[in-house]
């Protein structure tokens, strides 16, 4: 009797070890993940870049994953109030995080902030890269990037830049070019880009230095002219604006880009199938068209990759930061 209740004793034992570790698997380690909707961020508001891009990426994870994807826009504070909001989710992964530079690289112009970003959040890719765009109002008399240096040296205050927020790469970006250039041009932040183009578009400011997709179709109509593309070669999205080099500022360049990310909590195993899931859609042709149509380069690198390009982008705005003296409470 004894060695019977023993017997049961240890089976007993053996079946609750076996159970535990069945429920500390990672979800992704399951075949029903994904078993339900899954959110993407997008910490901006909606209509800009970013916004385009989760849209794009929801549709195509639709198709794939047979759930509802959804797209929920999450602006403020440079985008910090939708990235909170993805590591207050959860581990399971499905709440996913349209990541940018302020998120993820110029962070450090907050002194306090109710997460961490280099800590909390865990990358799954980068999902794009793309030059940006200087435009300007068709009222103000420049045309290229020489001439708007000189008009803002003679009448420093009275050239104003729109952004998506302190921190933002619509902000680091015009701060790097008033750095390069010298120019005492003036930052107004927005809570999100689509709110400093109405401005812009409104005349109550007179530059952005923004995202493509953003502005494309106001250069084609006419409401807001181009000076400039800030990479290196001129975008295939808009062929017959200049490089910051051609257009009289050498040195002058930058790009931004957006990541796929999560709370740093899900597990590695549902970050390593989101990589695969995404990485295959960036390589479809239409998806690869869709990005750069508007300017956009499609990346799709791995998650290690991503963590190295994320430190090095970092490194680089973090001097930004520190010459302009850029700090929010």
């Amino acid at each position: 009797m004894k060695a019977n209740l023993s017997r049961r004793t240890v089976l007993a034992g053996l079946v609750a070890l076996t159970m535990g570790a069945a429920a500390s698997l990672p979800a992704a380690a399951q075949p029903d993940y994904p078993g339900k909707m899954i959110k993407i961020v997008v910490p901006f508001a909606a209509g800009g870049s970013s916004d385009v891009q989760g849209r794009m990426l929801a549709e195509r994870l639709s198709k794939l994953y047979k759930q509802s994807v959804i797209v929920e826009n999450r602006p403020g504070a440079g985008g910090h109030i939708g990235g909170k909001a993805v590591v207050d989710a959860g581990s399971d992964g499905y709440t996913l995080l349209l990541g940018s530079i302020g998120l993820h690289a110029t962070y450090g112009v907050y002194k306090k902030l109710a997460y961490d970003p280099g800590k909390d959040l865990k990358l799954v890719t980068i999902l794009a890269e793309m030059p940006h765009v200087v435009v300007a109002t068709p009222g103000l008399p420049v045309r290229d990037l020489k001439q708007l240096t000189a008009l803002a040296k003679e009448k420093p205050g009275t050239i104003h830049f729109g952004s998506a927020g302190v921190g933002s790469s619509v902000h680091m970006i015009g701060e790097l070019y008033r750095i390069t250039s010298g120019a005492p041009v003036e930052h107004v932040p927005y809570k999100g880009s689509s709110l400093a183009l109405n401005d812009l578009l409104g005349g109550q400011i007179q530059l952005m230095f923004e995202n493509p997709p953003t502005v494309i179709g106001h250069l084609q109509s006419g409401r807001l002219k181009a000076l400039a593309v800030t990479g290196k070669v001129r975008s295939p999205a808009l062929p017959e604006v200049p490089t910051t080099a051609e257009a009289g500022l050498p040195g002058y360049e930058a790009t931004s880009w957006t990541t796929i990310a999560v709370g740093a909590s899900v597990p590695d195993a549902i970050a390593e199938k989101l990589n695969a899931d995404i990485r295959g859609i960036l390589a479809t042709a239409d998806f690869k068209k869709g990005l750069l149509d508007q300017g956009m380069t499609p990346v799709g690198n791995s998650r290690e990759a991503a963590k190295q390009f994320v430190a090095a982008e970092k490194a680089k705005w973090d001097k930004v930061i520190q010459q302009g003296k850029i700090t929010l409470d």
